[in-house]
Order: C-alpha cells, then sequence, then structure tokens
C-alpha cells in the first residue's frame, strides 16, 4: 500500500519542483569550485560590449535617463527594431503596437508563451533544444512535445515525422535556427515546409532567431538567415524572438525583444508589466546605440569565432572514437561520442573533473541529445588549444 505524501503550505510548488537543475547548471555548479577549469559551457561571447554602447549606458545614467519605461518599452528603440526587421528580416512590424522589449530573450520566450498557451494545449519544441524552452512551457502549464532533429539527416525538419505528433491539443511549434545547441540551421527549404505545416495545422509559430548573425559562409554553401514571419499569411501567427546578448556581447545587459500581432503583442506586453514591470532603461538606452550605432564589431567578433570552430571541430574529428559535423551557425560544436560507451553525462563529468574543462552533456537538451556534447567556441583560440590538449587525454583514457 502506497500513501501520497500532503503537501504543506510551506513547501515549494510542484510546478517549481518539476524542473530540476538543468544540465548546464549542474556542469556550471561543478566547473566553480575547479581553480584551473577552462569554460566551454556556457553560449556567453567573451568580447567586451563594444565601447560606443557602454558610452551610451553612461550617457543615460548622466543625463538622468533613469525612470520607468513603457512596459512595452522606449518607443525609440521599438522604431529601432522595426527598421532592423523590415531591413534585415524583411517582415515590417508597427514599433507602437507589434514589438515589445524584454529582459534578454528568455523573458521574450517566456512572455509569447503565457501570451499564446493555456493550461493543457500542447507545444511543439525541438529536440536536441535549448533546455530552457521545456522549463518555460511547463511554467506556462502547457505541455511541451519533442520534435527530433537528428544529425543523420543534418537535422532538417521532418514535417511527415512531426506532423505524426499532432493532436487536438497541439497550439503552436517552436522553432530555434541558428540552433543551440547543435549550431545547425533551417534552410529555405525548412523554413518553407514549417510555414505551409503551421498553416495546415493551424498553428502558431515562435522563433527564436537569437543567433541570426553566426553564420559562417562556408564554401559551397550559401546559408542565410531566413526569418519565418515574413513569408506569406506567417506573420499574424508567428511571434519572433531576439536579443542582443549574443550579436553584441551583451548577455549581462539582459535586452531582447518579441515581435508579433498586435494582438498578441499587446498580451505579451500585459505579461512583462506583471513580470518585470519594465526592462531597465539604460540597457534600453544602449541597445538603441547597439542597433543605429556603428556595426564594426560584429563581422570581427564572428571571423574570430570562425576560426575557433575550426580548430576545435578538426580537434575534435582527430579524437579517437569522435566525430564532429561542421555547425553551421551559433557557436557550438556538437560532437558525437556514441562510441564510447559511456552516457553524455559520465563524460562530461569526468571532462570536468578529471580535464578541468566545462562542457554540456548532450542530454541537457533532450533525448536527442544523448550521445553528444556540447562545447560553446564562445573562449579564446589559447584556451580552446588548452582544452583540445585536456579533452584528448580524457578519450584516450575513456
Amino acid at each position: 500500500m502506497t500513501f501520497q505524501v500532503e503537501k504543506r503550505a510551506m513547501d515549494p510548488s510542484r510546478r517549481s519542483e518539476s524542473l530540476g537543475l538543468s544540465g548546464i547548471r549542474e556542469i556550471f555548479e561543478k566547473a566553480q569550485r575547479i581553480k584551473d577549469v577552462i569554460r566551454l559551457e556556457f553560449g556567453e561571447p567573451d568580447f567586451d560590449t563594444p565601447d560606443n554602447i557602454k558610452q551610451a549606458a553612461i550617457r543615460a545614467i548622466s543625463q538622468g535617463k533613469t525612470k520607468y519605461t513603457s512596459s512595452s518599452g522606449l518607443p525609440e528603440l521599438r522604431v529601432a527594431i522595426s527598421s532592423k526587421l523590415e531591413s534585415e528580416n524583411g517582415v515590417r512590424y508597427e514599433p507602437s503596437n507589434e514589438i515589445v522589449v524584454g529582459a534578454g530573450a528568455t523573458s521574450a520566450i517566456f512572455a509569447a508563451l503565457f501570451s499564446t498557451l493555456d493550461n493543457g494545449d500542447e507545444i511543439l519544441v525541438p529536440n536536441p533544444g535549448w533546455a530552457t524552452y521545456v522549463h518555460a512551457v511547463k511554467l506556462s502549464g502547457a505541455s511541451p512535445v519533442p520534435y527530433s532533429l537528428r544529425e543523420e539527416n543534418e537535422y532538417r525538419f521532418v514535417k511527415k515525422e512531426v506532423q505524426d505528433l499532432v493532436t487536438s491539443r497541439t497550439k503552436a511549434i517552436l522553432i530555434n535556427s541558428p540552433s543551440n545547441p547543435i549550431g545547425s540551421i533551417f534552410d529555405e527549404k525548412d523554413i518553407k515546409n514549417i510555414a505551409d505545416f503551421a498553416i495546415e495545422n493551424d498553428l502558431f509559430v515562435l522563433s527564436d532567431e537569437v543567433y541570426e548573425k553566426f553564420l559562417y559562409e562556408d564554401a559551397g554553401r550559401n546559408d542565410r538567415h531566413i526569418s519565418i514571419a515574413s513569408l506569406p499569411e506567417m506573420k499574424d501567427r508567428t511571434v519572433t524572438i531576439n536579443a542582443f546578448s549574443k550579436t553584441y556581447a551583451m548577455t549581462g545587459w539582459r535586452i531582447g525583444y518579441a515581435a508579433a500581432s498586435k494582438e498578441i503583442a499587446g498580451s505579451i506586453s500585459k505579461v512583462n508589466a506583471a513580470a518585470n514591470s519594465c526592462v531597465s532603461t539604460i540597457a534600453q538606452y544602449a541597445a538603441i546605440e547597439a542597433l543605429t550605432g556603428s556595426q564594426d564589431s560584429v563581422p570581427r567578433m564572428i571571423e574570430a569565432f570562425k576560426k575557433r570552430r575550426e580548430l576545435l571541430v578538426r580537434s575534435l574529428n582527430e579524437m579517437d572514437g569522435v566525430t564532429c559535423a561542421m555547425p553551421r551557425g551559433a557557436f557550438y560544436a556538437f560532437p558525437n561520442i556514441r562510441q564510447k560507451k559511456v552516457t553524455s553525462k559520465e563524460l562530461a563529468m569526468r571532462i570536468v573533473e578529471e580535464g578541468h574543462v566545462a562542457v554540456v552533456p548532450g542530454s541537457a537538451f533532450g533525448s536527442e541529445g544523448e550521445g553528444y556534447i556540447r562545447m560553446a567556441y564562445a573562449n579564446s583560440l589559447e584556451n580552446i588549444e588548452k582544452a583540445i590538449d585536456r579533452i584528448s587525454e580524457i578519450m584516450r583514457a575513456v
């Protein structure tokens, strides 16, 4: 006979308890206690925020621009975002009522989920995919339904497979291109397939595009970022998510945005008001400068990442029992370690404990991530070379 333990008033909520500690955070906590650890677990550019952006924030402070703003964000920032989306992404959003500034892409994703899903709804999420997607969906009261992305078909969107997951409760699909953790991209054919799939099944699309600038122009490819909202019939059924964190090395500034139809954007603004009141005014003035000021820092950073990517992937493919596809976007390598006959978590723990290199087990990103580890090449060439030497020793011993 089993007895259900009664929940006490002072216990944490079941909702929060269901989340657990993400695989990334678990490695992070372990790495914190190691003095000479090399950090390849966090998706955080090691570049400093460009000086013109920092100076814009300093000016805002000096001029007393430190008061509350609209829950949707500064009007002039929304105008700058609107101009960027129209010129770069090919979709026109009205700055006054179709753009909402949030505290990073994470905040924008949470608000978008709360604005499009109800309790009991289902949303299709990528597997492997950023672990926060699943956590955010659970907190919204909806259910995440993973759709598989597999190395053997270049992590393409397989429409027939995903169609089999659709039920009467399916309300939306979440896409992320370029991808964290895979480094893959959805090309034009994929994006059109996803758009057709969304229209045929009457679904919202939540499109996380924070890595849009991180494409590497490999020989023989014409990779380009395509915003699904720019396709016919897709703007009103898409919430476009983006942020300043990666492109402008502004991770700690916590500023991003969501763009959607005025009805959904209005709901996102209300959720934003309830959760955050508004985003830091100082960070918003910095974001205006990021969009309207010099863009010289962006290609320099991407060129540096390209060199790191080539070194890391080449070295991984030289290791015994490891294969690694060349990432086409973002700044993550996702090496296949299935030949090692250990779980991704066991290997990641051994690498951090014995090799003093922090990497993330692929299982942290979903069931399809088992047999892989994620490595962020957002660290210097020198540190990546040291990490490769340390990991090679572990791989020889496994």
